[in-house]
This record gives structure tokens, sequence and C-alpha cells, in this order.
């Protein structure tokens, strides 16, 4: 995907169809310059401006700002200095001790989504969406926020799987269940995302029986086959530095087959949704209910022996001793800190862990030098202050393309964003022609993107690398990003940015920019890059209010569409 290839599409739009770039009062060659598509290197026909990289040159404040984002969704110009001053470490420590603030639970309740008769509420999950945003727009405890995200696209729930009443609620308790778990122990997290109505639900545990010799019917194996793909342990045995074991042929070694399959979804049969009634009277009946763990009716439990993954679970064992075996096991297995280590490390950090850093991680996972297991904030730590994450000079390789929801995330913290009416009415964003993504609302169990995806005929393939990101990145995505983004930079939607800091600097375009430059992109733009967004900007009269704020809505855009920016290092 080129810059080339963006302004194409931006030149498709109709009369009738306002260009966002016309709005903000640039044009296709604008962004094209700001992207460093102009030509083979990059270059344009007029030099640019000699930027201000007084900033991007202090080592200590790029260093802070690129943790920052790593660690968060960036950070504000207050925000990088006082981390290059106290150190990351402690910043980390202080996340790690923040408070949570009102659950999502909470907040629907207080806007009116119990109210049973309004049929939205009962059976829409409008609710939901406003809160998602609310929460990771408002919240103070950013890493537990950050951590819970990147959770949630390896323990997926989605919307789309959940077609059931007062939904809101059971979705609003799994993202509680993330959250609070995140910094806690993956035992934990592994038991309280199985036992969650929403999982429940999406993965087929909720309501699965023993065998049926009258009906022939077998117990589901949806949980048991994708708790071991996908949440533990993976298709292939590893290394402890996430490479793959090879038998004598060269062939990966399978972690599991059919019959572990079939003897772990015994296991998880005889749950579904607990009984109780909320005694606040604030919720009925059903939404209380999706905030319990669901609770075990033993007669429908398996009776059989259950054997997988080398261990056996003997005949007439009760269904939560046998839970706890089955976990126990797969939080035990050799694979599961590599497993888990290295997709952790990819959200956060780069696409393609050395083995040595994925190995550093696991071996954090296995123990955290107290001799405990699973200890996630010990996992946290290790990814984030590792020296390969924190490396100055960082081969080609490293590195990640941002995830769309996560630049928006970004932008709103950066620039103080604030729903105009309390309600964080954004709406769903993962239409092709918004961002592409949103929280908790992927396409199917396996996220928006895969860990392992390469981009067919690229660099990336020939090189036997991955970037799984770029699953999303198609011709629509870029437009629809770049549109979504205009409307939102120049607060045309439900949420404000404050950009009174950006607006002391506009006079004069390289200041600006390169406030940008370090705010946003950690730094990241080049010379040129920078160049280019100074010219473009500095032919937007700021004599007036409106043209100083016309400036930056412009310097913010093409910073944010730019690949100098995009490319998270």
């Amino acid at each position: 995907m080129t810059a080339a290839t963006i302004v194409e599409l931006e030149s498709q739009h109709t009369a009738s169809e306002a260009s966002p770039l016309a709005v903000l009062g640039l044009s296709g060659t604008a962004l094209l310059t700001a992207c460093g598509g102009g030509g083979s290197d990059g270059t344009s026909a007029t030099p640019p401006t000699t930027p201000d990289n007084s900033l991007a040159n202090n080592l200590a404040l790029t260093d802070a700002a690129r943790f920052l984002r790593q660690a968060s969704w960036g950070g504000t110009s207050s925000e990088i200095r006082g981390l290059a001053a106290t150190g990351q470490q402690g910043w980390l420590n202080a996340q790690f001790n923040a408070p949570q603030g009102q659950t999502l639970t909470r907040w629907l309740i207080e806007k009116g989504f119990s109210d049973a008769s309004i049929s939205n509420n009962v059976n829409g999950d409008g609710g939901w969406v406003q809160a998602i945003w609310w929460k990771l727009f408002s919240a103070t405890d950013l890493f537990r926020q950050r951590a819970a995200l990147a959770l949630s696209e390896l323990f997926v729930v989605s919307q789309l799987g959940l077609p059931f009443s007062w939904r809101n609620f059971a979705i609003a308790n799994y993202w509680e269940i993330l959250e609070t778990n995140a910094l806690g122990n993956f035992r934990t997290l592994l038991e309280n995302v199985t036992l969650s109505s929403a999982m429940g639900t999406y993965l087929n545990m909720k309501g699965n029986q023993k065998y049926d010799a009258k009906t022939g019917r077998s117990p589901d194996e949806n949980y048991a086959r994708e708790v071991m793909q996908l949440f533990t342990i993976g298709l292939y045995q590893l290394n402890i530095d996430g490479t793959l074991q090879m038998d004598s042929q060269g062939k990966p070694i399978e972690s599991y087959d059919n019959v572990d399959t079939q003897g772990l979804a015994r296991v998880f049969t005889g749950w579904n949704t607990a009984t109780g009634t909320d005694a606040t009277g604030e919720l009925a009946n059903a939404a209380y209910r999706h905030g319990l763990p669901m609770m075990l009716t033993a007669s429908l439990h398996s009776p059989e022996e259950k054997k997988f993954l080398g261990v056996t679970i003997p005949a007439g064992t009760p269904g939560v001793e046998s839970l706890k075996i089955a976990l126990d096991t797969l939080f035990q297995h050799n694979n599961t800190a590599p497993f888990i280590s290295k997709q952790l490390i990819q959200r956060l950090v780069t696409s393609n862990p050395s083995p040595a850093y994925v190995a550093r991680v696991a071996n954090i996972f296995v123990n955290n030098g107290k001799g405990v297991r699973g200890d996630m904030k010990a996992v946290w730590s290790a990814i984030l202050m590792d020296t390969e994450a924190r490396q100055v000079n960082a081969p080609a390789s490293f590195g990640k393309l941002s995830e769309p929801m996560v630049r928006l995330l970004q932008w709103g913290h950066t620039f103080h964003a604030t729903s105009t009416d309390g309600a964080w009415t954004l709406g769903y964003t993962d239409a092709d022609t918004s961002l592409g993504q949103m929280p908790m609302r992927s396409p199917s169990v396996f996220n928006y993107f895969r860990p392992g995806y390469v981009p067919p005929n690229t660099q990336v393939a020939s090189q036997n690398l991955v970037a799984p990101e770029f699953q999303i990145l198609t011709e629509p995505t870029v437009v629809g990003y770049i549109n979504y983004m205009a409307g939102t930079v120049n607060n045309a939607r439900n949420i404000k940015a404050d950009y009174s800091t950006e607006k002391a600097l506009a006079t004069d375009p390289a200041a600006l920019v390169a406030h940008l430059n370090l705010c946003l992109a950690s730094g990241a733009l080049t010379t040129n890059t920078q160049g280019l967004i100074v010219n473009a900007i500095t032919s937007i009269s700021a004599a007036t209010e409106t043209g100083l704020l016309n400036r930056i809505y412009a310097a913010v855009l093409m910073v944010m569409s730019s690949t100098d920016y995009l490319i998270q290092r």
C-alpha cells in the first residue's frame, strides 16, 4: 500500500462528497508528500522547509514518547517530559497501583441502559459501544486499559456473536474481567474468561452437555479447541523462545490432536448461566446474571474419564475439580509461556521480536523471580523494559503497524478529547469506511488479524517476517481511516479536542510540527516529512482563530496519515 494509492483514491471523491482534505484546505498532493510518496525517494519538487529537530534529537524525550506509545495511548508533552525525568519502571509501578475507576456496568446503569422499558436496552448493544469509548478515552489507569485491549485481541469475544438480551451488560462484564485480571495472574485470568457468560455464549460452552446415547449428541468441542489453539498453547510445540520444535522429518510437531480435543470437551460440559437476583434492584435478573460466572449443573457434566495432553481425569471426578485440573494443565504447559509472551510483545512493541526477546519474557512468565508463574505485572514489565524494546537504533524489521483504534485513542489522549455531551456516541468504527476496527467487535474469534499474517508479494514476505495489522490495511480502510480522522481531528464528531497547547505554537509552523512529531510520532518523522508538512501548513493563513485551528487540524491529520507515524517503532 503506497501513499500514491491513498491520494489516487482521495481524488475519486465526487463533487457532492466533500473530500476531508478539501475541508482542511489541503490538496491530495499535500497528503501525498506528507506520506513521503511524492517520488521514489519521498522527495518533492519544492525543497521542504528546514524543521525544528531540537525535540526529536533529545533521546531521553523520544524514548519516553516511544515508551508511552507502547505502554498506553502515547503521551502529552508534559507527560513525556515527566517520564523522561522520573524513569519508565517508576511510571509502570505507579500504573500497576492505579485504581481502576468506575466500571462499565456502573456507567451503563447511570446512563439509563438498565431501564427495561426501553427495547434497545434489552435487545441492542449500543450502550456497550458508548461505554467502551468512554472508558478508553477517559480512564486514568492507562496501562491497565492498554493491557486489557491487548488481551481482548487474544481472548476474543465479539459483540457480533452475542445474540441474547441484555448483552450490553454481558460484554461490559467481560471487559471488567480483562481489566481486573490484566495485572493479576494468568491462571486466574484464564479461569475467569472460561466461566464468563459472554465467552460461554461466544464459543458454545454455555449449555454444553454430556454425551447422550439416545440422541447421539456429543459434547461441543468449540471451546476446548479454541482454548488450546488461541488462548494457551497454540497449534505446534514451541521452544521457550517461541520457535517451532521439529520432528525427525523437519516438520512442526502438533500440540494436540482430535483425541485431546474430545477429552477436553468433556470438561467443559454442564456449565450454564448462573442463577440469582440483583439485591439492589438496579438490574433485571437476566442482566445481573451476565455479570456472574457460569455455574455447574452436575447432572449435565460428563462423568466419563477425560484424557487430554497427557493428563487423565478419572471417571466420576466432579465438574469443578475437572475444570481446575484442565486449566492447571493448560497453564503449566510448556507452550503457554512463549505462545502468550510473543503475542503480547506483538500487541505492544514489535511484530517480529527476536527469539531471545521472546525467551526473556517467557522465562519471566515461567518464574517472576519469586517462584510465581503467570505474574502479569512481571510479564508486562519484561516486555516493555527489555533491551530490544528500548533500543535506539533498531533494525528495519523492528516495529509494527499501529492499529487504527489505538491511533484514535492516542489522538484523544494527546489532545485531551472529551465527549461534548457525555454520551460518547462515536458509534461503530469497524466498517471499512471508518477505522476498520473497534474494540471487541471482530468478525471472528481470530480477531481482526492473525499473529502470523504475512502480506503477500511484499518485502515482509520475502524476508520471512510477519505483519499482523496489515491484514486490515486495504485501500478502502486507508481512505476510511483518513476520512474518519479528518472529521475527528477538526472536532466534527461527538468528541472534542483541546488544542490550546497547539494554538500557542501554530504561528510557528516548524515548532508546531516538532511538537507533534514528539507527541504523536515519538520523533520518528523524517526531516523530509517534517519539512513537507511545515510547507503545507505555512500556506494556511494564521491571521484568524479559524486559520490557526485549520493549521492545527491539517498538521495533525498529515502527521497521523504519514508512514513515519503509522509504523510504530
